[in-house]
């Protein structure tokens, strides 16, 4: 299994980097998703489900994404989704952004990566943490980057 815990400092209103986590801005934070669509509830409830569509190179992979946790408040906003990806990871991660004042916000990201059968456990055991450490860089500086351009 792997875990992750990131968090950073965002010089920008929580309500302009929350509305990059909505669906119909979700394309400019994750690059590789290339359908998002709501199948079930609505997107600002716990128990909302999307089909995703995500390329890797050449494959694409569709799988369905549920949300396990929402909270919208003007102090705290949080969201937790989770999938299987390819039959093989269970993958569950959160954003939480806190509103520090009314130009910075402090955005968390965690989550964690587990095999759910033996492929799945191999390939995480033979990946190695600096990639994904990288993929969880690279994903916080999107976000801050998107926010400051809003």
């Amino acid at each position: 299994m792997i875990k992750w815990k990131e968090e950073t400092i965002i010089e920008a209103n929580i309500e302009k980097v929350w509305s990059l986590f909505l669906d119909k801005n979700i394309y400019k934070i994750m690059d590789k998703v290339e359908d998002h669509v709501l199948i079930e509830k609505q997107e600002n409830e716990v128990g909302a489900k999307h089909r995703q569509s995500y390329r890797e190179g050449k494959r694409v992979e569709t799988y369905i994404v549920e949300t396990l946790a929402y909270e919208d408040l003007p102090e705290k906003k949080h969201k937790k989704v989770s999938f299987v990806l390819g039959k093989a990871f269970e993958i569950t991660f959160s954003f939480t952004l806190y509103k520090i004042d009314d130009n910075q916000t402090k955005f968390v990201y965690e989550g964690q990566n587990k095999g759910v059968n033996f492929v799945g456990r191999a390939m995480l055991k033979l990946g190695s943490e600096k990639s994904n450490n990288k993929v969880v860089q690279e994903f916080m500086e999107k976000v801050e980057r998107e926010a400051l351009e809003l």
